[in-house]
């Protein structure tokens, strides 16, 4: 394996499937299939988990909330993701937990690096939800900076995509995609992958990512044995 220590960004509208709204058992069912084949290989894993399936603060903005309670409502999302993502790896036999960065036992242990490190250790899987607890912050922003806390090697950023293209691929056929591309020439093209905030922490941590297809089983495990699948972000 390339990678011992990772974490994995999974994004809420991917829980969809093909539905609207809310989870597809299926696209649980695959990906705790993929990461429990990951954990079998000695694999320690973080996941950060998005919430736009159910809740996205900055389009209840436009519905009439206040941004802050907008996104402690997507924060709230969040944690619903990572329940049933637990739910779903449990069903597959991997041993995992769930941390929150807000108070509320029992549904989750309060996060601290020690502790989800500890878990890690252990061979849990360690599913943080909550985002950051903060109002103004993205699930990307989380991602990077509990990579940064957890001492990743890599923050994977599983879509629907497979990688990152010089445009949109669903809206423009001629979009190329990149194995590799620095951090300076997605600042510089404008390309949208993540917010600047999470990229900037990663950047100025040195925390490289890596964007793939996490919808295409056995991607996962492509991405941690080293092969060239996705794009990776590099300094």
């Amino acid at each position: 394996m390339k990678y011992k220590r990772i974490l994995l960004k999974l994004s809420g509208e991917s829980l969809m499937g093909g539905q609207q709204y809310g989870l597809s058992p299926q696209v649980l069912s695959s990906y705790a299939g993929q990461i429990g084949q990951a954990v079998k290989e000695g694999v320690q894993m973080g996941i950060v988990i998005g919430g736009g399936n159910i809740f996205r603060g900055l389009s209840g903005v436009g519905k009439g909330f206040d941004r802050v309670r907008g996104d402690q409502m997507g924060m709230l999302a969040t944690v619903i993701n990572s329940l049933a993502l637990q739910s779903a790896l449990e069903n597959e036999g991997v041993r995992c937990r769930v941390l929150t960065s807000i108070r509320m036992e029992p549904i989750g242990e309060y996060y601290s690096k020690a502790r989800a490190v500890e878990l890690m250790e252990q061979g849990y899987v360690v599913i943080v939800g909550g985002g950051t607890s903060n109002p103004y912050f993205s699930t990307d922003t989380a991602s990077a900076l509990r990579g940064i806390e957890l001492q990743t090697e890599v923050m994977l950023k599983g879509t629907r995509v497979d990688g990152i293209y010089t445009a949109d691929p669903e809206k423009d056929p001629t979009a190329t995609r990149f194995e590799t591309i620095t951090f300076e020439e997605i600042y510089s093209r404008g390309l949208k992958v993540m917010d600047l905030t999470a990229f900037t922490l990663c950047r100025e941590n040195g925390l490289p990512v890596v964007v793939f297809d996490m919808d295409t089983p056995g991607n996962l495990m492509r991405v941690l044995k080293g092969e060239k699948t996705g794009t990776t972000v590099k300094f």
